[in-house]
């Protein structure tokens, strides 16, 4: 099976650092590292998109700037929790094919696994949904 997304280069070697939230300073330097969720918002800003630089939980319930979507596309925001709940969930980005990029503790560097696959993992099995950036 092919990747169906190639990872910009400025984007393989980030190494996770849950003190670099969204808004820290230096926010776009991610040789300091990122969250998960930095790690995605860069991504996207790197691609043109604008997303809110958003905690999950705001995130899930913004209406401005996303909407929730469950036909996914490339670029959409995915939320993953081992709880139904929004707060403190885990943020990939849809990259097609099934497929999500995400920067997390567990793994320290980022990885394009299947959505199906991250369901299976105990701190990612509830899938509270996905969010599409809208400009």
């Amino acid at each position: 099976m092919t990747q169906p997304f190639e990872i910009p280069p400025a984007f393989i070697n980030v190494h996770y650092d849950g003190q670099r939230i969204p808004d820290v300073k230096n926010q776009a330097d991610l040789t300091l590292g990122a969250n998960c969720q930095l790690y995605a918002y860069e991504l996207l800003r790197h691609f043109g998109k604008h997303p809110p630089s958003l905690r999950s939980s705001e995130l899930w319930s913004d209406n401005c700037y996303t909407k929730k979507t469950t036909a996914y596309t490339i670029f959409d925001l995915m939320l993953y929790n081992k709880i139904p709940q929004a707060y403190g969930a885990h943020v990939g980005v849809y990259v097609g094919d099934g497929m999500v990029l995400h920067l997390s503790y567990a793994i320290g560097h980022p990885v394009i696994q299947k959505h199906t696959e991250l369901l299976l993992q105990a701190k990612y099995a509830c899938f509270i949904g996905a969010k599409r950036v809208l400009t």
